[in-house]
């Protein structure tokens, strides 16, 4: 993995498991349902941002790599990335 991107996500993933442990809070505090759905969404956000990150990583390195050498691995790297796109159509984001 890049380093920097590493270190990025890493962040990121600290900061999710903060946001999560806060809902966890408010659902036990019973606190205002708008409020809970704005934290959900708002860890919805940072794991798109998360997402983000790792298919960065992922064309940067591996699918990088993967062209290079052509060939069946060429198209496994097609269809990972087919796939990806599929999974983030079918959620609706």
């Amino acid at each position: 993995m890049i380093e920097d991107i590493k270190k990025r996500a890493l962040h990121r993933s600290r900061i999710l498991q903060g946001q999560l442990r806060g809902i966890e809070k408010m659902i036990e505090n019973e606190d205002y349902c708008v409020d809970i759905i704005t934290q959900s969404l708002a860890v919805q956000k940072s794991l798109r941002s998360l997402n983000k990150l790792l298919v960065e990583n992922h064309l940067r390195t591996h699918v990088t790599d993967m062209f290079d050498a052509g060939g069946e691995e060429r198209e496994k790297a097609m269809a990972e990335l087919l796939a990806v796109f599929e999974l983030k159509n079918n959620r609706g984001e």
